[in-house]
């Protein structure tokens, strides 16, 4: 039985993960530098903090993974690029870099919002619906569906592995039958596609990465293998499908808890841009992000070994009063340099000017069909991992 003024935070936690930022506060002020001896984890929860991680790649690195039920040192090796350190990182981000030019993801703004239109068509005249089944999810699976190349007829099936992906269960997280049974199913699907598009390439990515040069360690060119594009293509797919999905859920509960915010933005549709910046800053779709040390780090006062985990609460850095002063109100009209929601440094989010223009023509069509909504508590569900957070459900009453 734990003492009810213990510090504990648990990433497994779902009581704990359904409101964190009250233990994060704690944390932040009393042991900025957190250890939990049950789990073998360090946290790191200042702002300060959390970025000095980001940007310090060769002393916490990600080639041990950045999972946390997932990190050791058989992940070295991998082959994904979220989980590889500089030279081999930066050589294949650049290849990833390709799919989001600015000027491919500004040719995609008439797009989403066409898919907008759509998807809030098809909710016209219905009193109650589900943001995000019926909405926040399903934009962002058919705008990267067709960035990856994924044929109308089967981004369904795949947007439902990819939530499979993200199942977890008590004490194990996403080591479960579950996730595994998704990934397997899902990386099999994108091999399939791609080996398709080697023979009938297309304008997609898959097709642009089937064709890509890389310089291998002895200098000769080569192209990528199916295993290699396909799992490009899998945290492009995955990523590009759950995090705007988990900004978009998270927009529509905390617009409803602060209405006069949300008021602001029917009034002036111009502070949506600088609204989605602040939603994001307010609630990280990925609050937890997994570091290895490579030689041992003091910080107040604490020396964290070498080889330790670490975890860096992004989470909990967006709401530093440090940094960000009154920090637990929801402020779209707040001016702020920076928030750490879509990472930083070399692990920077690629797709992130992507999430961004979906994120702002999302609540931009939404806000003009239903200026006020009701979110019903009793048909909300979250979605629980350790390294990120949202809702899987969002019934909203609009009539």
């Amino acid at each position: 039985m734990r003492d009810a003024d213990e510090i504990y935070w648990d990433p497994f936690d779902t009581e704990l993960d359904s409101n964190p930022h009250e233990m994060w506060k704690r944390m932040r002020d009393e042991q900025p530098v957190y250890r939990n001896d049950d789990l073998d984890f360090y946290a790191l929860s200042r702002f300060v903090d959390v970025e000095r991680g980001h940007v310090q790649p060769g002393v916490y690195s990600s080639a041990f993974g950045t999972v946390l039920e997932l990190m050791s040192p058989q992940m070295q090796g991998s082959g994904q690029i979220i989980f590889m350190d500089p030279p081999d990182h930066s050589t294949l981000r650049s290849l990833v870099a390709r799919a989001f030019t600015p000027r491919r993801v500004i040719e995609l703004e008439d797009r989403i919002r066409q898919e907008c239109v759509t998807l809030l068509d098809e909710l016209e005249g219905r009193p109650d619906f589900d943001f995000v089944q019926d909405f926040g999810a399903q934009l962002p699976s058919r705008v990267i569906s067709l960035l990856v190349g994924v044929p109308p007829d089967e981004r369904e099936e795949q947007r439902q592995n990819i939530d499979r992906v993200f199942h977890i269960e008590p004490g194990v997280g996403m080591i479960n039958d579950i996730s595994f049974g998704a990934q397997i199913a899902l990386f099999e699907y994108l091999s399939g596609l791609i080996e398709k598009r080697r023979k009938d390439p297309r304008d997609d990515l898959i097709s642009a990465l089937c064709e890509a040069e890389i310089t291998d360690e002895i200098g000769q060119a080569r192209r990528l293998s199916t295993p290699e594009v396909a799992a490009f293509s899998n945290l492009l797919y995955s990523a590009g499908t759950e995090t705007v999905g988990r900004l978009l859920g998270n927009a529509a509960v905390l617009l409803a808890e602060f209405p006069d915010e949300r008021a602001a933005l029917v009034a002036e549709p111009a502070l949506i841009p600088n609204a989605i910046e602040e939603l994001l800053r307010f609630e990280a779709p990925s609050p937890v992000q997994g570091r290895w040390l490579t030689e041992a780090v003091t910080l107040h006062g604490v020396t964290i070994p070498v080889d330790s985990k670490v975890l860096l609460l992004t989470g909990s850095a967006g709401r530093d009063e440090r940094v960000f002063p009154d920090a637990d109100r929801l402020d779209v009209r707040r001016h702020f340099k920076n928030h750490l929601s879509f990472g930083y440094g070399i692990h920077f989010c690629v797709g992130a000017s992507l999430a961004r223009i979906e994120g702002r023509v999302a609540l931009e069509e939404m806000l003009k069909r239903y200026p006020t909504w009701e979110v019903d508590t009793d048909h909300v569900v979250r979605q629980h991992t350790s390294t990120v957070r949202g809702y899987s459900e969002v019934r909203v009453v609009v009539d």
